[in-house]
């Protein structure tokens, strides 16, 4: 799946919730968006990289440390 199609399917998800509230005012779209897709991306990367953390820090961009508090905010440790 490319970029693009990931970006699509974000786009197509975010339409239906706002469709789906009809009235509703949105609130907290941001915070819901990576709290959602947050999780299944950790997974991902870790099965990727055969669970070694330094490697998917790497492939992630983000330090060690910071892969490590995720993952235990996930409860993926």
């Amino acid at each position: 799946m490319s970029k693009e199609s990931i970006q699509d399917v974000v786009k197509q998800s975010l339409e239906k919730y706002f469709k789906d509230l009809g009235e509703q005012p949105p609130s907290n779209v941001y915070d819901m968006v990576i709290s959602t897709v947050e999780k299944p991306v950790l997974e991902a990367v870790i099965a990727r990289a055969e669970g070694n953390q330094s490697h998917a820090a790497e492939m992630l961009g983000i330090n060690r440390n910071t892969l490590r508090k995720k993952l235990q905010q996930h409860g993926l440790l």
